[in-house]
């Protein structure tokens, strides 16, 4: 049985985009609390470790939207898969380009913290991440359960 929202760049038999979008989360939920902990009165060394897990975060982020973007092109056209696939795809890259906007941002400052004002777009960018990775893990399950229930009741 496949389904049409099955990934087909897999290795080792798992699907490889929803491990490499685990990646991005946590690097930026890292930087998240590296900033709170350096607007909070820490060092400035906090700020210049969320600034890099940023960076690294991005670069895990623009390999899972390559990912997703494969995965995607084996969806047949005009299907409500490929509808929502393209959905949560524009919705991470929002959040790609919000947190890209937030380093751009960064780099004017020599040591690389974030205001209180950056801070809070940081906290809404990461919610969207989290977001667009329930959502699209959400949309899978259903549509699995969905194609199982179907071929059960075709047997």
């Amino acid at each position: 049985m496949t389904n049409s929202m099955e990934s087909r760049l897999r290795i080792a038999g798992q699907a490889v985009q929803p491990v490499l979008v685990m990646f991005p989360l946590g690097l930026f939920a890292m930087a998240l609390l590296f900033d709170l902990g350096n607007l909070l009165g820490g060092p400035d060394i906090l700020g210049a470790l969320a600034y890099w897990n940023i960076v690294a975060g991005l670069v895990g982020g623009v390999l899972a939207a390559l990912a997703g973007a494969i995965d995607l092109m084996f969806v047949p056209n005009g299907t409500s898969a490929k509808r929502i696939g393209v959905l949560q795809g524009l919705a991470n890259m929002g959040v790609l380009i919000l947190f890209a906007v937030i380093l751009m941002v960064r780099m004017s400052s020599s040591d690389r913290v974030a205001g209180g004002g950056l801070f809070t777009v940081e906290v809404l960018a990461l919610a969207g991440a989290v977001f667009g990775a329930w959502f699209g893990g959400e949309l899978v399950n259903r549509r699995t359960a969905f194609a199982r229930t179907r071929a059960a009741a075709d047997r």
